[in-house]
């Protein structure tokens, strides 16, 4: 049974929260680890009637079979994931690794006074980057240092080890996008750390051959909260006119859209290696293929996904067609993996 990492290839919001939720309730996973950096970045997911709206816990949390765990490397808020543990019945679920790292009061503080993360940056405002600088000189406090957290402490590392060696299923959930890394991305308007399938299995405390699948996430048209570099960035106006007027989950500020980036694709390739691309948002692109999930792409939503493939040379294997977890074309089983070969070879110069 695979180890599964999903990551995302752009700026974040390419609905790996969707993917990952799709993903559980098609291979029912054992275990589901909430990867990357913290309650600053959203996951949305529409199932059941219902839309859910996750900081902290895995999008897997709608598969009722999956236990739930926070990695090491997660940044947790208490309060925040508290909430989201009662909002979504999911006590008896969900384990916290006793060493990820605590947002506190003070880190919201001094993220609110820095004028650089505040203006320039145009951060979450959710305490990521003093609560890593506190870790990073050992200062910080962990998830044991919290009582409120007690019940649901856990050694994660050794559950989801113990799973992998067991054949069960484990997935990966990363936050953020390619584009957004620290190390890789559009710095210093990142977020601050890495955002790459590599450290996403670090978070979960998995090491690489553990990982069978690397699912990278790209959407039609990315969009972008906050401050950068966007090359292919249209105007709102244009963005409107293809009905993509989105906000961020967290932030609430609307998103800024462009067209695919084949560039940005290519890097985002060349350094996680995927053996499956996913691409979402399709329905942007061509209307007539919304709620899609069997059967033959039309014409426009064909050549698009066509276009991505030729320029990646990848094979799209998932294809998102509307908003809900299902609305999903899967071609998952129609071909073998691309294979580290392969996605090597698309990463390089063209």
């Amino acid at each position: 049974m695979p180890g599964t990492v999903i990551v995302g290839g752009q700026w974040g919001d390419e609905a790996k929260g969707k993917i990952s939720s799709y993903l559980a309730v098609r291979d029912e996973p054992a275990v589901a680890v909430r990867a990357g950096l913290g309650p600053g970045a959203g996951h949305t997911v529409v199932h059941g009637g219902r839309t859910l709206k996750l900081r902290q816990l895995p999008s897997a949390v709608i598969h009722p079979g999956t236990r739930l765990l926070l990695g090491a490397g997660v940044l947790v808020r208490p309060d925040v994931l508290l909430r989201e543990i009662e909002e979504f019945g999911a006590p008896g679920r969900v384990g916290v690794d006793f060493r990820a790292t605590v947002i506190d009061p003070g880190h919201l503080r001094a993220e609110e006074a820095d004028e650089v993360l505040r203006e320039r940056v145009r951060s979450t405002g959710s305490g990521h980057g003093p609560a890593l600088a506190a870790r990073a000189m050992r200062s910080a406090r962990r998830a044991e240092d919290i009582p409120a957290l007690a019940p649901y402490l856990a050694d994660t590392v050794r559950e989801v080890n113990d799973a992998v060696d067991a054949g069960d299923r484990v997935h990966v959930e990363g936050t953020n996008g390619f584009g957004l890394s620290v190390l890789y991305g559009t710095y210093p308007y990142t977020v601050g750390k890495d955002s790459t399938a590599s450290t996403a299995a670090a978070d979960a405390g998995l090491g690489p051959t553990a990982i069978d699948e690397v699912v990278l996430v790209f959407r039609a048209y990315p969009t972008r909260v906050g401050a950068g570099p966007f090359p292919t960035e249209m105007s709102e106006e244009e963005a409107e006119q293809l009905g993509i007027v989105e906000y961020g989950t967290v932030t609430g500020r609307r998103r800024r859209a462009g067209t695919f980036d084949l560039d940005q694709a290519r890097e985002a390739v060349r350094v996680n290696r995927p053996t499956r691309i996913a691409l979402t948002f399709l329905d942007q692109v061509d209307a007539s293929c919304r709620a899609l999930r069997t059967g033959e792409l039309p014409e426009a939503a064909a050549a698009f996904v066509a276009r991505v493939e030729e320029g990646l040379g990848l094979p799209v294997d998932l294809i998102g067609t509307g908003a809900g977890t299902a609305d999903v074309l899967d071609r998952w089983h129609e071909r073998p993996a691309a294979g580290r070969t392969m996605a090597a070879g698309a990463g390089g110069d063209r």
